[in-house]
């Protein structure tokens, strides 16, 4: 994250202003003037960090493109069977950013937290598979990285309200 100037000014300031009270001389008022000081020095961080959510959205669409490349390339992999199911921590690993950030980003931009975005896409590629194999669900769960054939097809219910046997036998 950049901090304008005036943005920097601000902080500093602030900053300043606790110095200033920290190394004067300590009275009653002392603590409450600190804590009040470090309130407003955390209140414009969070405005800040906040704020480049919505002045930088052109180049955030650069991350929700390079997420689709990253989760597209982690499900189509031959070996995701052994890898398991990709975390929030390595799908921010793999953008160079971190997870509380990735998460933040999506929130403000899609409305969805990064692990609703894999399991959107786990269900994505779940679905295709269901209509267009005649593999069992347990084999489609352990090729989606699944270790239990219950558990992919409890997520694919909560996520379709259906289970996968229904989901298949509509297409039939």
């Amino acid at each position: 994250m950049f901090l304008s100037a005036q943005e920097e000014a601000t902080l500093n300031g602030i900053i300043d202003n606790i110095r200033r009270e920290y190394e004067a001389n300590i009275d009653a008022f002392s603590q409450n003037i600190i804590m009040a000081q470090i309130e407003t020095l955390l209140s414009y961080a969070d405005r800040f960090y906040q704020r480049q959510f919505i002045t930088r959205k052109i180049s955030n669409h650069q991350v929700l493109d390079r997420l689709e490349e990253e989760l597209n390339r982690h499900f189509n992999n031959t070996e995701l069977a052994a890898q398991g199911l990709p975390t929030v921590q390595q799908i921010a690993d793999s953008l160079n950013v971190s997870p509380g950030y990735l998460s933040s980003l999506l929130k403000v931009l899609t409305g969805q937290s990064t692990q609703q975005h894999i399991h959107n896409k786990l269900i994505e590629v779940a679905k295709e598979k269901l209509s267009t194999t005649s593999l069992s669900v347990a084999e489609i769960a352990y090729a989606l990285g699944f270790e239990h054939a219950q558990s992919f097809s409890k997520l694919f219910k909560a996520k379709t309200n259906s289970a996968p046997l229904q989901f298949r036998a509509s297409f039939n």
